[in-house]
């Protein structure tokens, strides 16, 4: 299209893509939990001003909305389209004369020209346009749009908007894509210009370390008190992980610069000053450096899943990105909740071994209660936004290129019927390496083969008389494979994967197998402490030993049946046994420590290698541990010392 690039890839229209297998269950419980029923009692959405309520106004009713559109239509739940409709309708309806959304109080204020919720609500429309057809959206949004090309010259992106000016252009993207209306680049342009410079940052990350709450202070000393200051909302972490969509969005603009390059530059950057072994980097509230007890925000969780998701749109199905996209779903997202849904935490920690309410705590700024789990934990912005992580990455699965095929992302169970071929994936996947494909009608799909897959191997079956069975050529490790069907075929791609011990900060290690991240599970005591069930606040306390050191040469994986839930600790699919020793590995800040030196001799004098002399700390006798992945533990050990 004249003016934009033609991205790499493009999701199928919402909806036409289907969860199956242990993602529909998961989709399911977020329809029975907290995402489907928290506009009937939360008053922040129940009683929004989106709405017509006296409640909340601002960002929250329009996140809660942009998730739950994706959950109802993938779900053809009637309920919650009906929930939806009830919103869009209002919204729509009630749309001010010159094009404004939402909530307005008639004075010049800035509060009265914040772009930010609003974009927020584009992103729903536009959910529910493409789910739908509605043809009340494209008008309202360019409406809305138009008056925002206009205001922004006297009222320019400030505050939450100036950082987020990349989902502005997101939106923009996808309305020029659908009606071609240029002067929406000229729009885009000028959000750009008006928006913190995420390039400039992206080439020289300015936070290499824990950012103190010293330094806070300073930069808003620094704006005569005003902490709505780039240097604040820059080391804000929810605000970076929108940020890295400012390189793939603005790709589709101009390709005189390899935006692709310099998004995984930044990647890389936050990886090493502030990266976790879930795949996320550390923000509790602003970026905190490599320890594994620091924690991570849940609205950076799937931020961040939706800036690799527009990334992998602009760019194709690069490995490094599709990599973090499952390492991110498989392991973060699924651990911010309980296996219900229905609470969360404000911060997961990869190091996570008590969530409990404490003064004295290793966070940059969060509060007490950041890492309990509830209905509110620390500040209500996570429990109206994360309900879009599941769908969003559901939606994405598989992907169309410009030339007609087919570009699967991620093996998580689905189907989906286009343009005359039915494609259905079966399987445990990533809880298993085998995956079935089975295929009707003609069309050409590529496999993004992962880089972790050891000996990958594609057989291709057709129900011909006798039957044909055919080997394919070996894909390739951190490939594409593409492979013509037609008429009904069953492709098996085994994707086989080995344990490996991934060096971390200090000398510690974490154990990894494919997308998956491993942890060592602790005990769990639950103690309600405030609220109401079935979405109480709750403490967990350890009932087991956690301090540990792991010999990664002493492996041993095994297999249970997988259920339709299972990310949780009683019904994890694989348990890794590991030979580990107990050390002294106390408790700093109402966290785990940061994993003590490797230990070298056994308490037991006469040993191999004992010497009295030695300063490592003492290590007990072996023990058998079962680790488990990350995705279904509550407390956990994820970074340990190698003995």
């Amino acid at each position: 299209m004249p003016g934009l690039t033609e991205p790499a890839l493009r999701t199928l229209p919402l909806a036409t893509l289907r969860p199956q297998g242990w993602l529909l269950e998961r989709l399911r419980l977020q329809a029975d939990g907290m995402s489907g029923h928290l506009d009937e009692f939360w008053p922040d959405v129940a009683r929004s001003g989106w709405i017509g309520g006296d409640a909340e106004g601002w960002e929250r009713g329009p996140y809660w909305l942009d998730g739950i559109v994706g959950v109802a239509y993938l779900l053809d739940d009637d309920r919650l389209k009906a929930k939806v409709r009830r919103w869009v309708d209002y919204i729509l309806e009630h749309q001010h004369e010159d094009g404004w959304f939402g909530p307005r109080s008639g004075e010049s204020t800035y509060a009265d020209h914040d772009s930010w919720p609003r974009i927020i609500v584009l992103k729903a429309l536009l959910q529910h346009h493409d789910a739908t057809g509605d043809p009340r959206v494209v008008p309202a949004a360019l409406r809305f749009l138009r008056l925002l090309d206009a205001m922004l010259d006297e009222w320019p992106l400030r505050e939450w908007a100036r950082s987020r000016w990349t989902d502005v252009v997101w939106v923009i993207n996808q309305l020029h894509d659908l009606t071609g209306e240029d002067w929406l680049l000229g729009l885009a342009a000028k959000c750009k210009e008006q928006g913190f410079d995420w390039f400039g940052y992206a080439d020289r990350l300015p936070f290499t370390g824990k950012v103190p709450e010293a330094t806070l202070r300073a930069f808003q000393a620094q704006h005569d008190g005003n902490w709505m200051n780039d240097g604040h909302l820059s080391s804000h972490g929810v605000n970076v992980a929108m940020g890295l969509k400012a390189m793939p969005v603005w790709q589709r603009h101009d390709t005189s610069v390899d935006q692709q390059a310099r998004l995984l530059h930044l990647i890389a950057q936050l990886d090493a000053c502030h990266g976790q072994a879930n795949g996320l980097f550390s923000c509790d509230e602003h970026l905190a450096g490599r320890h594994p007890s620091q924690g991570t925000e849940t609205c950076t969780v799937v931020e961040y899943l939706a800036s690799l998701e527009v990334a992998l749109e602009s760019f194709g199905p690069v490995e490094l990105l599709a990599d973090r996209l499952e390492r991110l779903a498989f392991n973060a997202l699924p651990a911010s909740t309980t296996p219900d849904e229905w609470t969360h935490q404000y911060v997961q920690q990869a190091n996570q071994v008590i969530c409990h309410v404490t003064e004295d705590r290793i966070y940059t700024n969060n509060g007490p209660d950041a890492n309990v789990f509830g209905l509110e934990p620390h500040f209500g912005c996570c429990t109206a936004n994360r309900h879009q992580g599941w769908p969003r990455f559901t939606s994405q699965l598989w992907m169309r290129s410009p030339d007609g095929a087919f570009t699967a992302l991620s093996y998580a169970p689905c189907s989906f019927e286009y343009e005359g071929l039915t494609v259905s994936v079966a399987g445990a996947y990533p809880f298993s390496d085998d995956v079935e494909i089975t295929t009707q009608g003609t069309g050409r799909l590529r496999l993004r083969i992962p880089t972790w897959a050891t000996n990958p191997t594609l057989t291709i079956d057709t129900p011909t008389d006798p039957p044909h069975h055919q080997h394919a050529p070996d894909p390739t490790p951190g490939s594409v494979h593409e492979i013509e069907v037609s008429g009904d075929q069953t492709l098996r791609l085994h994707l086989g994967a080995s344990v490996q011990a991934v060096p971390r900060t200090g000398g510690a290690i974490t154990l990894e197998r494919g997308p998956l991240v491993f942890s060592l599970p602790i005990g769990e005591d639950w103690r309600q402490i405030a609220g109401e069930d079935p979405h109480a606040t709750w403490e967990v306390h350890p009932t087991t030993r956690w301090n540990y050191a792991i010999n990664p040469e002493h492996t041993h994986l095994s297999r249970k049946p997988i259920s339709s839930n299972p990310f949780s600790p009683a019904t994890a699919p694989l348990h890794l046994q590991v030979r580990a020793h107990q050390i002294p590995w106390p408790l700093e800040h109402g966290a785990a420590a940061a994993p003590p030196p490797t230990p070298r001799h056994s308490t037991d004098p006469t040993a191999v290698g004992a010497d009295p002399a030695d300063p490592d700390p003492a290590i007990g006798g072996p023990e058998e541990l079962t680790f488990i992945p990350y995705g279904c533990t509550t407390l956990r050990v994820t970074e340990l010392p190698q003995v």
